[in-house]
């Protein structure tokens, strides 16, 4: 590859990194093209950027960048494909779902300006909750103190109806 082409592709990674909030390393070496192909697919689907990119090219464009991703630097070995999303657990939800034998495996992630490094963090990062998913929490906790009030009005009110109904009847 040509120098020239070296540092486009570096510069689009840099752009791509600067895009997505949150990445993650896969190693995908033992799909097939079959299988490369639904997980391409999967990802466009979920919003999931998937590209395969060289390691020394990954390793020059998170240099440039003015985060310190040195944890990173060690999972850079065989084959890597990076998983850009803004949604923080999307990727590690769809590797969960799609791992047959450990395949596509998890190298690292950079989740929620936090690094995840080796498999094993997977369930971890599928725990973790989206932006909009602790939004509706904090709401749904606001909510529920009035929602008990107007339930124990509107229950005791059908209580003293349904005994003065009863008493009225006799």
């Amino acid at each position: 590859m040509r120098k020239e082409d070296k540092s486009k592709v570096i510069e689009n990674i840099v752009s791509t990194v600067k895009e997505y909030s949150h990445f993650y390393l896969i190693d995908v070496s033992s799909l097939n093209a079959a299988d490369t192909f639904v997980l391409r697919k999967e990802c466009f689907e979920s919003d999931i950027k998937l590209m395969v990119v060289k390691n020394s090219l990954l390793h020059k464009a998170l240099d440039v960048l003015d985060v310190d991703y040195s944890p990173v630097y060690d999972c850079l070995k065989g084959t890597t494909a990076v998983m850009f999303c803004n949604v923080a657990n999307a990727p590690a939800k769809l590797i969960k779902d799609k791992a047959k034998n450990g395949i596509p495996a998890l190298k690292a992630a950079y989740v929620e300006e936090g690094f995840y490094i080796g498999g094993d963090q997977l369930d971890a990062l599928v725990s973790i909750k989206s932006k909009n998913e602790l939004i509706a929490d904090v709401i749904a906790l606001l909510q529920s103190p009035a929602k008990n009030v107007v339930s124990a009005l509107q229950s005791s009110g059908n209580t003293i109806h349904g005994v003065l109904k009863t008493l009225s009847e006799k």
